[in-house]
C-alpha cells in the first residue's frame, strides 16, 4: 500500500500501481466523473497515471478557478479537431494546438484558407468523434522512429528534432488519428460534451512571419450544454461592452498609426472621465496623509539595476538610449525613484508611517500585437504610493489601504461584496531566479501578509509564481458584468527594496533601522481602470463621472439665449452642462443624447422660458418632470456629491 496526500490535507491509503483515475472513485464516485487530470507531486499527469509510491495528489476537475482542469479537457477538444480535419482535408499538415486562457486553437497548413462552410462541417464531425467516443491512449517512443511515425507530418517533425537525444517522446491515439504531444488528456473523446468553433485566422508558424502562413481555428468546448450557452451569451454581452467600440462611438479616446500601437490618445470627454477619477483618488489619498509628488519618466539605468529591475524585468522595459556618459531608460515603474525621495533626508520613527503618493506615466515594452485599446498599453499612468512604515506598522497601514479599496470600489463605485475575491500572491518556489534571491525576506513577507488576511478576517486563496520579483502582494480580484476575474487593485509588502537602497530611520534607541515598503495601486493604471469602467457601465458613466452631465435641448432658436444662460448658471456649480442647438426635431436630439449615454437632458421649450422652469428627462427613469432651476440644480449636485451610482 501508498500513501496519497491530497489538497485537503487527508491521506488515502491505496494500493501500489493504483491510477489517479482510481483514486478518484475511492473518494466519490461525482470526482471521477468529473476529473479530467491529476498533479502528483507539481507534475500534471493523465488520469490513468499509475501510482507507484507516496506522493501528493491534487485532481483536476473542469471547475472555474481549476486552470489545469480546463486546460486538460480543452487539450483533448484540439485533437479532435485535428483529428476532424483530418478526415475533412486529408492533406492537411498538423502544426499545434494548444489550450489558452479561454478554449483553444489548432494551426493547419492548407492550400485554402477555411471558410464558413469549412469550419461547419469540421466541427460536425468533431462531434461524430465525441459520439464514437474512441479511447484516448498514451505511447511513447525514441527520437528516431518518432521522426519515421510523423513522416508525412513536416511539422510535427521540426518540432521532435528540437528535442534532446535520447528522449522518449510521447504521442497520444484515438482511433484512426495519432498526434505528438505531452499531454495530459482525457480518458476517451466521449467525455467532451459539447464543442463549438468560434473564428479562425492566419498565424505564422512559430509566430515568425519569415515562416509560412498557417490558419488557425479557434474553439471550445463545455463538460455541459447550458455552459456553452452562457459562454456564448457572454461573448454577445463582450461585443456590446468593448471598451474600444464604446470608446469610440462617445469620443473618449482615439489611436493613429502615426503616433503608434498601444498609444491611445484621450480626446475631450475621455480627459474629462480621466480628470475626475484621478483629482479624486489625489483627494482620498490626501485625507489619509499622502504626500503627492513628481519624478522624471527617465531615468539612468544604473537605477534600476540598484533596484533590481534590470535583472528581472529588463525584457517589459524599452531599450536604453545612449545620451553623452549617461545610458538612460524609460522607466517601468515608479518605486526606484519614491526611495530615492525618501532617502532624501533623515527620517525618526516618530516621522513613519510617511506615504509619498504619484499619478506617474510609466513604459511597458509591450508586443504590438498584445496592445488592446486602454487595456493594454505601452504608456500608461499608475495610481502609485509607497508607504515606508516601521515594523510594527505593517498590519495597521495594510488594514488601512484594504480599507481604502473598499471605500473606493464599493462605496464609491458601487461594485458588491460578492465580487471580490483576495489572492496572496507568493513567489514560485521552484523558479527563484525570476525572484530577489532572499530566503528568510520572502518567507517573513510572505507569513506577515497570510498572517494579516487572517486576523482581518478575510477570506483569500494562495497562488504561486504571482508575485511581484521584490515580494509577495494582496491582489484583489474583481468579478467583471462579463464573469472575467480581474486585478487593479493592489497592496504589496517589501522588505528587498529598502535594503538595496541602504534606507533608514532613527528608532526610539537612538539606531538606525531598515523600514519596510508597502506598494499600493488603489485605481491601478488610469487607462485600464477607465476600459474596465467603460466595460463595467456599457458607457452609461455615474453621474459625477460622465463628461457631459447635462444636455440642454432647445425646442426652437426662441429659447437658445435662455439654454445658454442655463448652461452659464450650471457651469458655475461645476455640472458639466452642453447645449443641443441644432435645427432638429426634438425627438431625434433626444434620441441622441440617449446614445451617448447623457445621464440628463433638459427640454426647454416657451412655457420653460417664461415659468424659469426646465423639463427634465433622465437617462435611467425617462420623463420626469417641470422643476424650477434650483430644484434640479440642488437634484443633481446632490447625486454628484453622493456619487450615486
Amino acid at each position: 500500500m501508498i500513501k496519497v496526500s491530497l489538497k485537503d490535507g487527508s491521506i488515502i491509503e491505496i494500493e501500489k500501481g493504483s491510477s489517479i483515475l482510481e483514486v478518484a472513485k475511492k473518494i466519490s464516485e461525482g470526482l471521477a466523473r468529473n476529473a479530467t487530470c491529476g498533479e502528483v507531486n507539481n507534475e500534471i499527469k493523465d488520469l490513468r497515471y499509475k501510482l507507484e509510491e507516496d506522493c501528493n495528489l491534487v485532481i483536476h476537475t473542469f471547475q472555474e478557478n481549476d486552470i489545469e482542469g480546463k486546460k486538460a479537457y480543452w487539450h483533448t477538444t484540439s485533437h479532435i479537431m485535428a483529428q476532424a480535419v483530418k478526415r475533412l482535408f486529408p492533406n492537411a499538415k498538423l502544426a499545434i494546438g494548444p489550450a489558452i486562457d479561454e478554449g483553444f486553437y489548432y494551426d493547419f497548413d492548407v492550400e485554402t484558407p477555411f471558410n464558413d462552410d469549412d469550419k461547419a462541417k469540421i466541427e460536425e464531425e468533431m462531434k461524430k468523434i465525441i459520439k464514437e467516443d474512441l479511447e484516448i491512449e498514451r505511447f511513447s517512443m525514441p527520437k528516431k522512429e518518432a521522426l519515421e511515425l510523423m513522416n508525412d507530418e513536416p511539422y510535427k517533425q521540426e518540432l521532435i528534432e528540437d528535442l534532446a537525444e535520447g528522449e522518449e517522446i510521447s504521442f497520444y491515439k484515438q482511433g484512426d488519428f495519432t498526434d505528438l504531444c505531452a499531454g495530459p488528456h482525457l480518458s476517451s473523446t466521449g467525455k467532451v460534451k459539447t464543442v463549438k468553433i468560434l473564428s479562425s485566422s492566419g498565424a505564422y508558424w512559430r509566430g515568425s512571419e519569415k515562416n509560412k502562413m498557417l490558419q488557425r481555428i479557434y474553439a471550445i468546448s463545455f463538460p455541459k450544454a447550458s455552459m456553452l450557452e452562457e459562454y456564448l451569451r457572454l461573448l454577445e454581452e463582450a461585443k456590446e461592452r468593448d471598451h474600444r467600440k464604446i470608446g469610440k462611438e462617445q469620443e473618449i479616446f482615439m489611436t493613429h498609426p502615426l503616433v503608434g500601437s498601444g498609444l491611445p490618445m484621450y480626446l475631450p470627454n475621455g480627459a474629462t472621465i480621466r480628470r475626475i477619477l484621478e483629482r479624486y483618488i489625489q483627494d482620498k489619498e490626501l485625507e489619509l496623509g499622502y504626500e503627492h509628488v513628481y519624478t522624471p519618466s527617465l531615468a539612468n539605468v544604473e537605477l534600476y539595476k540598484t533596484s533590481g529591475h534590470w535583472d528581472h524585468y529588463k525584457e517589459d522595459m524599452f531599450p536604453v538610449m545612449q545620451m553623452e556618459n549617461e545610458q538612460m531608460v524609460l522607466r517601468p515603474m515608479n518605486c526606484p525613484h519614491h526611495m530615492l525621495i525618501y532617502k532624501n533626508k533623515l527620517h525618526s520613527y516618530r516621522d513613519l508611517p510617511i506615504k509619498i503618493g504619484e499619478l506617474a506615466h510609466d513604459f511597458r515594452y509591450e508586443n504590438s500585437g498584445s496592445v488592446c485599446g486602454l487595456e493594454r498599453v505601452r504608456q500608461m499612468c499608475q495610481n502609485d504610493a509607497h508607504l515606508f512604515v516601521r515594523p510594527d506598522q505593517i498590519k495597521e497601514e495594510v488594514g488601512k489601504v484594504l480599507n481604502l479599496i473598499f471605500e473606493v470600489y464599493q462605496k464609491d463605485f458601487g461594485f458588491p461584496s460578492s465580487a471580490f475575491s483576495f489572492r496572496l500572491s507568493l513567489r514560485d518556489k521552484n523558479n527563484k531566479e525570476k525572484y530577489i534571491d532572499n530566503d528568510q525576506m520572502w518567507e517573513t513577507a510572505e507569513e506577515q501578509l497570510r498572517a494579516i488576511l487572517k486576523e482581518l478576517k478575510i477570506d483569500f486563496y494562495e497562488a504561486e509564481g504571482e508575485a511581484a520579483f521584490y515580494g509577495p502582494k494582496i491582489d484583489i480580484q474583481i468579478k467583471t458584468a462579463l464573469n472575467h476575474d480581474v486585478t487593479i487593485p493592489t497592496c504589496q509588502l517589501d522588505f528587498a527594496l529598502p535594503e538595496r537602497f541602504d534606507l533608514s530611520y532613527i528608532g526610539e534607541d537612538g539606531k538606525e533601522h531598515r523600514p519596510v515598503v508597502i506598494h499600493r495601486a488603489i485605481l491601478g493604471s488610469s487607462d485600464r481602470f477607465i476600459s474596465f469602467l467603460i466595460e463595467e457601465t456599457k458607457g452609461a458613466f455615474p453621474t459625477w463621472i460622465a463628461p457631459v452631465q447635462v444636455k440642454i435641448l432647445p425646442i426652437t432658436d426662441n429659447q437658445h439665449e435662455y439654454s445658454y444662460k442655463l448652461k452659464e448658471e450650471f457651469n458655475k456649480n461645476k455640472i458639466r452642462v452642453s447645449v443641443d442647438d441644432r435645427n432638429e426635431k426634438t425627438g431625434y436630439k433626444i434620441r441622441e443624447a440617449q446614445l451617448e449615454k447623457v445621464p440628463y437632458m433638459l427640454i426647454v421649450g416657451q412655457k420653460e422660458v417664461e415659468g424659469n422652469l426646465v423639463s427634465v428627462r433622465s437617462r435611467k427613469e425617462g420623463d420626469i418632470g417641470t422643476m424650477s432651476i434650483e430644484e434640479f440644480k440642488n437634484k443633481i449636485l446632490e447625486e454628484i456629491n453622493n456619487k450615486t451610482k
